[in-house]
């Protein structure tokens, strides 16, 4: 079995994944569930719907940050959050635009 080097293991750092977890999972989550609000079935004016949106951003929400301890550096933590941020916003405008 081969060792892994410094480099190559998952670094712990818990306070810059907790953190990118937290404020960039709750933006994605905001993201995601306004893209599907907008855009998913009903529009934004389903009645059901807003609950539905309500409930679903603590769930991603969770799931981002849970996940953002797999990242092998803090750093990389909020570089793909950021980027996945920037990916999400960037569809959910263009939609709005051409809507």
């Amino acid at each position: 079995m081969v060792r892994l080097s410094a480099n190559e293991k998952i670094q712990p750092h818990w306070w810059s994944k907790t953190l990118a977890g937290l404020l960039f999972g709750l933006m994605l989550a905001y993201g995601i569930v306004g893209i599907f609000a907008w855009y998913g079935y009903g529009g934004i004016d389903a009645p059901v719907k807003v609950q539905f949106n309500m409930w679903m951003i603590c769930p991603i929400w969770i799931l981002v940050l849970s996940l953002s301890y797999l990242f092998k550096t803090g750093v990389n933590a909020v570089v793909y959050l950021l980027s996945l941020n920037a990916i999400v916003y960037g569809i959910f405008f263009i939609l709005r635009w051409l809507s």
